[in-house]
């Protein structure tokens, strides 16, 4: 048996975090010989810490063998002590008549905090995957408080909108979800992202060419991906939450699985026309577990340029509002 791995997640007793960590504690994360001591950490206001003990009291319940511990707290420098992945969840939710800007401001001082502790305590080899929106541009500001831990360990969540895409093609040609392949997201986790479908592959073929509707895959198809929160919102009163939780362990687990291709955000450096300080999503492969290389070598149409344009405008505007949060 393996060494215990501690695992940090804020926001843990919230919809996503409730939905996620009974999966980490299964092996679905890390796998099924992998311990794991879970390190939760919560907004200090006591119905949230009353919540968390509930969740820990359940997965004490569960009889998990691979979970040797939990950690519950409202200190984040507990939280995150020895941490070997900090995945954040925890945000403010964009409230009602609430501007993205305002949501940026008010997360933002919360990426600050966390990522200078993250870089204090954290263990030596600790990545950290943020879910919290603006994802992207909070994993940004957290990154930038890092002195110790470099920007490569720092990514955001992408993978809800590659596994929206894949769904979305794949009931589009009637075949099963595994027969498409190389779908990736381009830019910002927001309706201005890009589902690169030139690249993606249908049994192997095209998927442009087995689908053979350009019309269907540069609207309909982008904007069903791009929006598809806000009408899962819209469906259920809530936004998504078991789906998110699925995208993070499917995110984690392709991080740590040595050749998986995937789409994930990271800092940019410049490729694929992106502004190089911003954190878009690219498609990666991962060479040793938590580490990737960006896979350099797709060509871009104009109608992909257009629409990395476009993302890569929200990115670099988020990214001036935030300025001055950013050392």
């Amino acid at each position: 048996m393996k060494a215990p791995i501690r695992v940090a997640v804020t926001g843990a007793a919230g919809q996503i975090g409730y939905a996620l960590l009974f999966r980490i504690a299964s092996g679905a994360m890390f796998g099924p010989d992998q311990p794991v001591i879970l390190q939760l950490i919560e907004a200090p206001i006591e119905k949230a810490l009353l919540a968390l003990k509930g969740v820990a009291m359940e997965l004490d319940d569960c009889a998990f063998p691979l979970l040797k511990g939990i950690v519950q707290t409202s200190d984040a420098s507990v939280g995150f002590k020895d941490a070997n992945w900090c995945l954040l969840i925890g945000a403010k939710p964009r409230g009602p008549g609430m501007e993205r800007a305002d949501l940026l401001k008010d997360n933002g001082k919360i990426f600050i905090e966390q990522g200078k502790i993250i870089d204090a305590v954290a263990a030596a080899d600790a990545r950290v995957a943020v879910v919290g929106n603006p994802a992207n541009t909070n994993c940004m500001i957290a990154a930038s408080q890092a002195k110790r831990l470099p920007a490569d360990r720092f990514t955001a969540m992408v993978r809800l909108d590659q596994n929206r895409a894949q769904t979305q093609l794949a009931q589009k040609a009637g075949v099963d979800l595994t027969a498409v392949k190389d779908i990736f997201i381009y830019g910002n986790h927001s309706p201005t992202m890009f589902p690169a479908f030139a690249h993606a592959t249908i049994n192997g073929q095209p998927a442009a060419s087995v689908i053979n509707d350009q019309a269907w895959l540069q609207g309909p198809f982008c904007e069903t991906v791009g929006k598809r929160g806000a009408a899962i919102i819209a469906a259920r009163g809530l936004s998504s939450a078991a789906s998110a939780a699925n995208a993070l362990v499917d995110h984690v687990r392709s991080l740590v699985t040595p050749g998986a291709i995937h789409s994930i955000a990271v800092k940019s450096n410049g490729l694929y026309g992106f502004d190089a300080n911003v954190w878009a999503g690219m498609p990666v492969k991962t060479t040793t577990p938590g580490s990737y290389e960006v896979i350099t070598g797709y060509a871009m149409d104009d109608f992909a340029k257009a629409k990395i344009a476009t993302t890569n405008k929200e990115l670099v505007d988020e990214r001036a509002f935030v300025a001055d949060m950013i050392k």
